[in-house]
């Protein structure tokens, strides 16, 4: 006798553990997270650069670079324009990358075809 090749199609709701542990699904959180966890990383360093360069730079980020503006105001403008684009990017990756696959999983799910009881 071999595995069954279905094992979540039983009767009754949708068995969430059965999906997540589903390779499908695994794939697509390792992927969700090799994109997030440097991102983030790299949005903590570089907030947590600004926040020392302010604490203890201030001969440096006071220094004007044009009119009244200093480089404080640049850093501090730079972390808003890296926050919108880092949303920009997730938004493009998420849309090409994991969405298409979520809905697969969903569409499977809804068809009986994916780990449900």
């Amino acid at each position: 006798m071999g595995q069954d090749p279905r094992p979540w199609e039983t009767t009754g709701g949708i068995d969430y553990l059965a999906i997540e542990r589903s390779p499908q699904f695994n794939r697509l959180r390792l992927r969700h997270r090799r994109f997030v966890i440097p991102v983030v990383i790299a949005g903590l360093i570089a907030y947590l650069a600004y926040v020392l360069a302010a604490s203890w730079g201030t001969g440096f980020m006071s220094l004007k670079v044009i009119g009244n503006i200093n480089w404080a105001m640049l850093a501090g403008l730079a972390q808003i324009v890296t926050t919108f684009a880092v949303t920009l990017v997730y938004v493009w990756f998420a849309n090409r990358k994991l969405d298409p696959e979520a809905a697969q999983i969903r569409h499977r799910i809804e068809s009986g075809t994916e780990p449900s009881r």
